[in-house]
């Protein structure tokens, strides 16, 4: 799932990376913690609600699901 771009964003040609802490659950939904390295323009915004909609297959230790804190990154390009 692609990210939406702000108009915001499109207007001043911001491109680049934000970089979220994320936790993936037991139930393999995923939490954004906070932003670690952003781009402002609404864009780190958008990264948090994609991120959101993901679903992941949780981590298994001895055969159980367990919680798993990352960093995300999610890439805004204009093409």
């Amino acid at each position: 799932m692609e990210p939406n771009y702000s108009d915001d964003a499109r207007k001043a040609h911001i491109q680049g990376m934000v970089v979220l802490e994320a936790v993936i659950q037991k139930d393999g939904s995923v939490e954004s913690n906070r932003v670690l390295q952003g781009l402002g323009y609404g864009l780190d915004e958008e990264a948090r609600k994609v991120l959101s909609k993901w679903k992941c297959t949780p981590t298994k230790v001895n055969g159980q699901p367990v919680a798993v804190q990352l960093k995300i990154q999610i890439n805004f390009r204009l093409y």
